[in-house]
C-alpha cells in the first residue's frame, strides 16, 4: 500500500462532519427500513450496545431509532430471531452484532471453554448438563421454564440466585447457546448450531493477522470509497471550509469503517 502523505490537523468542523458521517447521522434514511435497515445499520456501526438503561426506552432502541425513522421494536426482533442477521455476544458489554462477524468471537468462546469465565466461577458442571440436557430435549426456553432450582446467595450485585441462570450464562460465553429472542429484557436461550441451522460452526478468523497491520493502513482502508460521501461538499455546507486532503487524519474511535476493516480482516483470515 502506498504511503500515506503527511497528515495535517482538521478543523473542527471537518472533524465533526467526518464522525457524523462515519455514524451516518448526517442523512435521514442511511439505512431504509424494516429488519433489512437494523442489520444494516448494526454491521456499519460494527455493534450496538444492549443497555438496560430505560429513559423513554431503552438505550439499543434509541440508537436504531435516530438512524431508522421507521423503526420498530419488531424489526429487531425479526433481524434477531427470524432473519437471524444479528445475534448477541460481548463486546466491551453484552451487544447485537452481524451474523457475518461471529467468526470473530470464536477464539473467545474457545478461551471461554478451556479457562472458564471469573464471573461464573461458582457454577457447577451439574448445572451446566442439567440445562443443557432440557434445551436438547424440550428446545429453547427461557429462565422461568426453569422452577426446580434450589436458590444459592448471590456473590454480586447483578448475579441471579437460580443456578441454571448461571450455567446459561456461562454456556452463552462459551459459545454452546445463543441468546435467539427478547421480551423486554428476558432472554430466550437456544442451542447455538439449532439456532443458525448449522451442522458445525464456522471457522474462526485469523485476527492475528488482520493486528498485524499497521494503524496507519487500517485508518487508510477505514477512510475510502465511502458510498456518496463528498466531504468537500459536506464541509462547505456546514461552512467548514476545504476538506483535508485522503492523508488527514480522521479522529479515532469514531466508528469509521469498521465494518469494511473487519472485512478486511476476514478476507485476510481466509487467505
Amino acid at each position: 500500500m502506498p504511503r500515506a502523505t503527511d497528515p495535517r490537523p482538521l478543523t473542527k468542523a471537518e472533524a465533526r462532519q467526518i464522525w457524523l458521517h462515519a455514524q451516518r447521522l448526517d442523512t435521514r434514511e442511511p439505512f431504509g427500513d424494516g429488519p433489512q435497515a437494523v442489520a444494516a445499520a448494526v454491521d456499519h456501526l460494527g455493534y450496538v450496545q444492549i443497555d438496560t438503561i430505560h429513559v423513554i426506552e431503552r438505550c439499543h432502541h434509541h440508537i436504531l431509532y435516530s438512524r431508522i425513522p421507521a423503526y420498530a421494536r419488531a424489526d429487531l426482533r425479526q433481524a434477531q430471531s427470524v432473519d437471524k442477521s444479528v445475534f448477541e455476544y460481548w463486546t466491551h458489554a453484552l451487544s447485537y452484532v452481524p451474523a457475518q462477524d461471529f467468526r470473530f468471537f470464536i477464539p473467545a468462546m474457545r478461551q471461554h471453554r478451556r479457562e472458564g469465565h471469573r464471573w461464573f466461577a461458582s457454577v457447577k458442571p451439574e448445572d451446566t448438563r442439567k440445562v443443557m440436557r432440557l434445551l436438547r430435549r424440550d428446545g429453547a426456553l427461557t429462565i422461568r421454564d426453569i422452577e426446580d432450582d434450589v436458590l444459592t446467595e448471590k456473590e454480586h450485585l447483578w448475579q441471579s440466585r437460580k443456578p441454571s441462570k448461571r450455567a446459561l450464562q456461562l454456556a452463552f460465553y462459551t459459545g454452546e447457546v445463543t441468546i435467539s429472542e427478547r421480551t423486554g429484557m428476558l432472554k430466550t436461550y437456544e442451542l447455538m448450531t439449532r439456532h443458525f441451522g448449522w451442522d458445525k460452526p464456522p471457522k474462526p478468523a485469523l485476527v492475528g493477522r488482520y493486528h498485524r497491520l499497521s494503524a496507519r493502513s487500517r485508518i487508510a482502508f477505514a477512510g475510502r470509497r465511502q458510498p456518496g460521501f463528498d466531504l468537500p461538499s459536506r464541509c462547505a455546507e456546514q461552512g467548514g471550509g476545504a476538506a483535508p486532503d485522503r492523508g488527514a487524519r480522521a479522529p479515532r474511535g469514531t466508528g469509521a469503517g469498521r465494518a469494511r476493516r473487519r472485512r478486511q480482516a476476514g478476507a485476510l483470515g481466509a487467505a
